[in-house]
């Protein structure tokens, strides 16, 4: 039985592209049947592409990533992730660690590079917060600026919500905010 190739790709914003990794798919570009992009982070494994992807692959599928860190970036949810996938007869491939976890020592290396992926994003939190405190004992540190609003669309995208043309998720959406400041705002401005 051939073997049915997927790939699956991640970037952290929607700003990113997905470009370079897909590049990395070359050697596999004939295989491949079907690639699946999440334009996300990956400090879980709630993603839409990548749920989908763990549904649609079937036994004697190959999971084609360029590297590790696009598929998970803890340790935990790597292996998690690996286990589920191996549960099903799925294969998996990365690309830059060339590692392919059909064999013992694919699985063993998968483990020791899902821990290092693990440490370096632990790492660059760990700075993060400690040039945060630097900057605060300086006074230089403010904070996140808050996104400029502009309540005229705020309302018109409302107003399409209330009417039923949209769904609040997708005003949501449009409007780029989160839940919990959408429905305080709409209670502000009495929508």
């Amino acid at each position: 039985m051939d073997k049915t190739y997927i790939g699956y790709a991640r970037v952290s914003t929607e700003e990113q592209n997905e470009a370079r990794q897909l590049h990395s798919f070359e050697g596999y570009t004939e295989k491949i049947k079907k690639v699946f992009i999440d334009k996300m982070s990956g400090k879980d494994t709630n993603r839409p592409q990548l749920q989908a992807m763990l549904d649609y692959v079937r036994d004697g599928d190959v999971v084609v990533v360029s590297d590790f860190s696009r598929l998970a970036r803890s340790t935990r949810d790597m292996l998690q992730i690996v286990q589920e996938l191996t549960d099903k007869g799925v294969g998996l491939i990365s690309l830059k660690e060339s590692v392919n976890t059909d064999t013992p020592q694919g699985r063993f290396m998968l483990t020791i590079f899902a821990a290092l992926a693990e440490l370096e994003r632990e790492t660059i939190l760990q700075r993060q917060r400690e040039g945060i405190a630097i900057a605060k004992q300086q006074g230089k540190y403010k904070g996140r600026k808050p996104l400029p609003f502009n309540e005229e669309k705020f309302r018109a995208e409302c107003k399409k919500w209330r009417n039923g043309e949209q769904t609040a998720v997708a005003t949501m959406k449009k409007l780029d905010i989160k839940r919990n400041r959408f429905y305080q705002t709409v209670k502000k401005l009495g929508l």
